[in-house]
């Protein structure tokens, strides 16, 4: 059933979404921790396929439009959408692993951003805040409440700390196809927008950038960088809009994770 052209899950459906969604979330959690100074984007590729396979699971990207890799794999001002391949991870790259795997016919996307070794300090915030200004949308994430106002608090909150959203890509719907809608950008968009339900699957991922909002794609077709060259964070889960809490589909508990190591709160 349509509501506004927006997908609502039946109970089979989002329990099968919740399969899909915590072998997404075990994906990353394993990919995370393979993240170490010397190693290359192209080996974490490799990794992430073994670890489908391993899973029985496939790949959500691989083929997507053309898209050659397992996984989405992006380093420093490489904002998403970067493939692997031979470039080596150095001590202080902040490397961007975004997970989207198939299983059981639904998908589970859900992306971290990690620090290969010690970070200044300046990068630590940027971690820190594009992580909360996530969890500050999901918050939002309530039946009855409007999109907009969810899309809204990522900027509003890294604004006020010196950082800016990329506009020219969002996060959007996610169940049976990759792509669903709405989108779900990371500003607060104009015009009418549909009041959450019950029942959808939004996926929310806040691309956070340490200069200016603007972006450019490389040659290979896929991977985005800011145009200046700074450095860019990249968090996301999948999210279930129920009649009470939002239900994280893609949760991993903060402490499995290498990247907040750390960091500090906000």
């Amino acid at each position: 059933m349509r509501r506004n052209r927006i997908p609502i899950k039946s109970p089979r459906e989002i329990q099968a979404m919740r399969i899909a969604g915590n072998t997404a979330a075990n994906i990353l959690q394993a990919l995370a921790h393979e993240v170490k100074p010397g190693r290359t984007t192209g080996e974490i590729d490799h990794m992430a396929a073994e670890l489908m396979r391993q899973h029985d699971c496939r790949s959500a990207f691989l083929n997507y439009r053309g898209f050659p890799g397992q996984i989405c794999i992006s380093v420093n001002e490489e904002v998403v959408h970067g493939i692997g391949g031979p470039r080596r991870i150095m001590p202080g790259d902040i490397v961007k692993i975004d997970v989207g795997i198939i299983k059981g016919g639904f998908i589970g996307d859900n992306a971290t951003t990690i620090a290969a070794g010690d970070i200044p300090l300046e990068t630590k915030l940027l971690l820190a805040a594009t992580e909360q200004s996530l969890f500050e949308a999901i918050s939002h994430a309530r039946a009855g409440r409007r999109l907009a106002d969810l899309c809204g608090s990522v900027e509003a909150f890294v604004k006020p700390r010196g950082f800016t959203v990329v506009r020219e890509f969002v996060g959007h719907g996610v169940g049976r196809r990759l792509h669903e809608e709405p989108q779900v950008p990371n500003y607060r968009p104009n015009g009418k927008s549909p009041v959450l339900m019950p029942g959808m699957t939004l996926a929310i991922e806040p691309m956070v950038n340490a200069g200016v909002p603007s972006v450019r794609i490389l040659d290979d077709g896929w991977t985005v960088i800011t145009e200046d060259s700074k450095p860019s964070a990249h968090f996301e889960h999948t999210v279930l809009i129920t009649a009470g809490d939002p239900e994280i589909l893609t949760w991993r508990p903060r402490e499995a994770l290498p990247e907040m190591f750390g960091l500090p709160p906000f």
